[in-house]
């Protein structure tokens, strides 16, 4: 017996809407792990205000160096402090949000001194905030989603390597997220190579610290000129728009919320990389409530 669903036409033209207002529809990715005043992860993830929380840094890796994570007044690592994290990962993990480890940052001592370096610190990543195990995971057994690249000191070797490396292990079951935050001056003067590998889910490129091609009040065209330019050469899924949350989070780049609104999101969200905004950091944006005005334009 056939059975005939009537839909009506309204019904159909709501539809059609949704998947016309949502089709360029982004999330918000925030960075939590560098003041102790910013709350907790749990916490942060319970504003609903973000999709991604990268946890900033493992500041201390490669070239022989013994890794070591910093987040700041949060807990101490050196006397395994930090291994309470997991039940709040495991939170924000519940709640939809993905959890990121990013390495690197603008103050950390890291390098990668060949590829086979780059193989043990994939190795170690994968082992110790990953799906692998280990006997001292730094911040307990909960399974982080992936690994953020914020290089921004060192040399530009073999990064493309670590992502080959760490791209691998999406093969043993959990798939394991690569992202990115490339300075906007294009290509990255560090991580340029390594973003040709395609293998990089989220880009967050910060427009900020860098005039030449961030907003300024009287010009969009730096900004617009610079995303086309990393949203065409750029083999990735979703690019973002990184800023500052507050005027203070950055020396220079900060765009007020209704000229972000207004002017940058509606000329920046026709691309089909368009994946929202990034902000640096949680502490900034708790003291604006950055995230909370621009979250429905996003």
């Amino acid at each position: 017996m056939a059975f005939k669903l009537k839909i009506s036409v309204p019904f159909i033209y709501l539809i059609v809407l949704v998947l016309a207002t949502g089709s360029n529809g982004g999330g918000i990715s925030i960075y939590w792990g560098q003041n102790g005043n910013e709350g907790t992860l749990a916490d942060t993830c319970a504003t609903g205000n973000y999709e991604y929380v990268n946890i900033a840094f493992l500041a201390t890796f490669g070239n022989g160096q013994t890794p070591m994570i910093n987040l700041a007044g949060h807990c101490d690592p050196y006397s395994n402090g930090c291994t309470g994290l997991s039940s709040d990962i495991k939170s924000c993990q519940a709640k939809g949000v993905k959890v990121i480890l990013s390495i690197g940052g603008g103050a950390g001592s890291y390098s990668l001194a060949s590829s086979d370096d780059a193989r043990q610190v994939a190795t170690y990543l994968w082992n110790n905030f990953l799906g692998g195990t280990s006997s001292s995971r730094p911040l307990g057994p909960a399974i982080l989603d992936g690994i953020d690249f914020d290089i921004e000191g060192g040399t530009g070797e073999y990064w493309d390597d670590l992502a080959k490396y760490l791209s691998g292990y999406s093969k043993k079951g959990k798939k394991v997220y690569l992202t990115a935050a490339p300075q906007c001056p294009f290509p990255d003067a560090w991580i340029g190579n390594a973003l040709k590998t395609g293998l990089f889910d989220y880009v967050w490129v910060q427009f900020y610290n860098n005039p030449p091609c961030q907003y300024s009040s009287a010009d969009i065209a730096n900004l617009e000129d610079a995303w086309k330019q990393w949203t065409s050469d750029i083999p990735a899924t979703n690019i973002f728009l990184g800023l500052p949350a507050a005027p203070d989070a950055a020396g220079s780049g900060f765009i007020p919320v209704n000229d972000l609104t207004s002017k940058v999101l509606p000329a920046i969200k026709n691309s089909s990389k368009y994946g929202g905004v990034m902000l640096w950091s949680k502490y900034y944006d708790d003291q604006s409530g950055y995230s909370s005005s621009i979250k429905s334009h996003v």
